[in-house]
């Protein structure tokens, strides 16, 4: 028989520990392990994040099943000899002991460092720039983008090069973990699967629940390359499709599995995607949904729009994959941000720029390679629904300060965004993979059936890298860095291509210098 006294006795150990682990704290090896990170700057300050987890992959990261008080510090120099900002926050473990310190009370436009400490352990110091004040003259805004890092293809050295770069901060379009299973065979895009071993493995199998994303989350953020450029600036982070399943969209996933289970499923994956981003509060999930698209806007040089393209979206057409055109692509009722995201999207511009950064291709593109008799439509893009993009498009026509910035594909484009007149209503950048796809090549076989089918293309190539955006008032310039190799840790780092555009003209120019 149970009484309260036997009850007592057998739990007094964890009745009497401290509600809150403080400094004394001793950790078996060193808690910081995946680095720290800036996200989602403001005038007056950022959040600083950091999980602790002193053996990442086991269970709980090697934590206590306790809250745990952290110490941190904003310093307006790297030796921390002034401190601008200082308090404690508490890792808990209903996050996986992540924390997310919003910062504020710093001076507008200028860089900041910071760092975590419990007792004698201290993280490796982190560096981030708040924005311009609201309505600031602004002359020069550069800024990163990336994404789609599948750990397996490849290794992170294009973090390492961008960490060496010049950047205010880094717009992040997703795919930052991938979902699979270890795999035997990388793939590759001429031939398919490739009997080749991965550049390195994923731990276990296809990840489905909290546990399973968090393992994942760890495994990636334990690369140094990545953990420099976080680093070295704050990050806008956004997700896509890989950080819950491959092409899902609103309740639905790949695999038509039951909505119920599709729903249990983003909603371990999205608390995960919470958990190790730099992000505010006001992005804690609530069940399956989460509040991602957000606005930021750099003084009165760029009004930027961080879209959410899945949560909100119908599912793909015509079976979705690569496909000939189909009677669903003129679905009246599709969508892909929903109402109160597109007016956010589409409302007039407060900068010089307005700046749309998103995840999936919203240019028009007849993806044929070879002989096939009709065009080939990727329904996982803005093309395949054709309303909700006739749309935006007419409500941004004529403006002649849009910019989009995408990832998803794998390559490098650059071309304008045109409506169903085929006027040109934007310019749009698609940022290439950090590792997804592998080494890659300068062209892939039927590149050059794409470039003469698709006249509004001024740009496509197949390698491994990031994007660079130098912005001006009047002036925009995007440069196309990218890699050799991934596969090898000395690959190197070029400028492929650059692109001028001018305000007031949706066009592009190349840069040949």
């Amino acid at each position: 028989m149970f009484t309260r006294r036997s009850v007592l006795a057998g739990s007094g150990a964890l009745l009497f520990a401290p509600a809150i682990l403080r400094a004394q704290t001793l950790f078996t090896a060193w808690p910081f392990r995946l680095g720290v990170a800036a996200g989602d700057p403001q005038p007056d300050g950022f959040v600083i994040w950091t999980r602790l987890a002193p053996d990442p992959l086991a269970e709980h990261g090697g934590m206590p099943m306790q809250a745990v008080a952290v110490d941190w510090e904003v310093a307006p120099d790297a030796s921390f000899k002034t401190i601008a900002a200082k308090g404690e926050a508490v890792a808990r473990p209903e996050l996986g002991h992540a924390m997310h310190v919003e910062v504020a009370g710093l001076q507008p436009d200028r860089p900041y460092w910071y760092r975590f400490l419990i007792g004698r352990e201290r993280s490796i110091t982190g560096r981030a720039r708040t924005m311009p004040a609201a309505g600031a003259t602004v002359d020069r805004l550069r800024i990163g983008v990336a994404g789609c890092q599948n750990y397996e293809d490849g290794l992170y050295t294009a973090y390492r090069h961008m960490a060496g770069e010049d950047l205010a901060f880094v717009f992040h379009y997703g795919d930052y973990i991938y979902e699979g299973r270890a795999s035997q065979a990388r793939w590759n895009w001429n031939s398919g699967p490739q009997p080749l071993a991965p550049v390195r493995q994923h731990i276990g199998q296809e990840i489905y629940d909290l546990a399973d994303y968090r393992r994942r989350y760890a495994q990636t953020r334990l690369d140094t390359d990545l953990q420099a450029a976080h680093a070295a600036f704050a990050f806008f982070p956004t997700f896509d499709d890989h950080e819950v399943d491959n092409n899902w969209t609103g309740n639905h996933d790949q695999d038509d599995v039951p909505i119920e289970y599709a729903r249990l499923r983003r909603q371990a994956a999205l608390q995960a995607w919470y958990e190790h981003m730099p992000v505010r509060r006001a992005s804690i999930p609530a069940g399956p949904a989460i509040r991602m698209y957000r606005g930021a806007r750099w003084g009165d040089l760029a009004d930027f729009r961080f879209l959410d393209t899945r949560q909100f979206r119908s599912p793909q057409p015509c079976g979705d994959g690569f496909q000939p055109v189909c009677a669903g692509v003129s679905d009246p009722r599709a969508e892909i941000l929903g109402s109160e995201q597109e007016k956010m999207a589409t409302a007039p511009g407060r900068a010089r720029w307005t700046v749309l950064a998103q995840q999936v291709m919203m240019m028009t593109m007849d993806r044929r390679t070879g002989d096939q008799p009709a065009p080939i439509m990727n329904m996982d893009t803005w093309s395949a629904y054709a309303v909700p993009r006739a749309r935006i498009l007419k409500a941004l026509a004529g403006r002649g300060d849009v910019i989009v910035l995408t990832g998803d594909e794998h390559q490098n484009f650059a071309g304008q965004v045109r409506g169903a007149d085929d006027r040109p209503v934007a310019v749009e950048f698609v940022s290439t993979s950090i590792s997804s796809g592998g080494d890659g090549q300068d062209l892939r076989p039927g590149s050059d059936r794409m470039m003469a089918n698709n006249p509004h293309l001024a740009f496509l190539n197949d390698q491994r890298g990031y994007l660079v955006c130098d912005i001006g008032r009047d002036q925009w310039r995007s440069d196309f860095m990218v890699m050799d190799q991934v596969s090898k840790p000395e690959g190197r780092i070029g400028r492929r291509a650059s692109f001028l555009v001018e305000r007031g003209e949706p066009a592009l120019h190349r840069v040949e210098s």
